[in-house]
């Protein structure tokens, strides 16, 4: 490493820290005044442990953002102070001036990657936890989305389903338990698909079996639709249904092979799956289409244009990755090349450029 790359280097670096603790803190300060508002009966504790456990998933979801930043502040920098031309004198091309820079961003997106696989879903837990029993006051809720098979009590009924996509409104592998005021159980609903309409669920191709008591058989008949009327505190169960937040890469890989075994529709959390790598790229595809534009931006207009271009990459970017997930999600596109296809794609562009690019 030259002084060249050193002094590259320590210059994106502190546009990186800066630009995170900004992001970060703006993220921050805008979602908590309205959490606040929406729960401010909940107290300042709980609120302040709810945000504490989700400031490491903001900090990872900015770091591509504050990488595109501190690449086109590093070479707008250098532009400026007309340093890329005496690079350029020296016999450095454009490639090699970018290598540092390019250099960091891979092993901050590395670590970034494994530390989010590791602790991300660990703080997620305990985040959802905050949320749901001492802000939301509703514990039933927490465990939709702490375990992978969601278990929920609604008064007398007790249910279990195996998969459940909140976005179509539809379950998979559902058992309902009802119980009397002595908590016998009186009666057991199975059903293969469920669509849920709020509180009214339609079951497919199910079963019923009655308990009659002590000394009789259970009865069981089979359905082919039935409806159910459940209780209005069931209605946001949707809004719990991710559960690959709390899992690593192993476990939700586990899950989707169990579940596919079972019978069981897995498109989004195959989707899921994949995002996670896609998304581990982001950094390095931002700082690819970051450079070319930075080094043919105008000198006029300073730092204002410079968050203007990084607005604009990073807003054309998620703009295509969340279509790609998207039409993943709806089975328009395979998983893997819904998720990790718009940043192979981007990425094409940003080396394609950078190449081509005359000094």
């Amino acid at each position: 490493m030259t002084i060249i790359d050193r002094y590259i280097g320590r210059t994106f670096l502190g546009f990186f820290l800066a630009g995170l603790v900004v992001f970060v803190t703006i993220f921050l300060a805008v979602d908590a005044m309205s959490f606040a508002l929406r729960y401010s009966e909940a107290g300042v504790g709980p609120l302040i442990r709810y945000y504490f456990y989700f400031m490491p998933t903001v900090v990872y979801q900015m770091v591509p953002v504050a990488c595109l930043l501190a690449t086109v502040f590093t070479m707008a920098t250098l532009n400026r102070s007309n340093e890329l031309v005496a690079l350029y004198s020296v016999g450095l091309g454009l490639v090699r001036i970018t290598a540092p820079i390019l250099v960091l961003v891979g092993i901050i997106g590395l670590l970034s990657f494994a530390v989010s696989d590791q602790l991300l879903p660990r703080f997620a837990q305990r985040k959802n936890y905050v949320e749901y029993v001492e802000i939301k006051k509703r514990p039933g809720l927490y465990s939709t989305v702490n375990t992978n098979k969601i278990w929920y009590r609604s008064e007398n009924i007790l249910f279990n389903i195996k998969t459940l996509d909140a976005e179509a409104a539809r379950a998979q592998g559902l058992t309902l338990y009802y119980f009397d005021s002595a908590w016998n159980l009186v009666q057991m609903v199975t059903s293969r698909e469920v669509l849920i309409d709020k509180t009214l669920w339609k079951l497919h191709d199910g079963t019923v079996t009655l308990f009659a008591g002590e000394g009789s058989f259970p009865l069981t008949k089979s359905f082919t639709e039935k409806t159910v009327e459940m209780n209005e505190d069931v209605a946001d169960i949707g809004a719990t249904a991710n559960s690959s937040e709390v899992m690593s890469l192993r476990s939700l890989n586990k899950f989707i092979a169990r579940n596919k075994e079972a019978g069981l529709d897995t498109l989004r959390y195959e989707v899921d799956y994949f995002s996670k790598f896609g998304f581990a790229s982001a950094a390095l595809v931002m700082s690819l289409l970051g450079i070319p534009f930075s080094i043919r931006r105008q000198r006029s207009g300073g730092h204002v244009m410079s968050i203007g271009l990084c607005l604009a990459l990073a807003f054309s970017y998620w703009a295509l990755y969340s279509l790609g997930v998207t039409l993943g999600q709806h089975g328009t596109l395979p998983p893997i090349l819904a998720a990790m296809g718009p940043s192979a794609l981007m990425g094409a562009a940003g080396t394609w450029l950078l190449l081509r690019l005359r000094q």
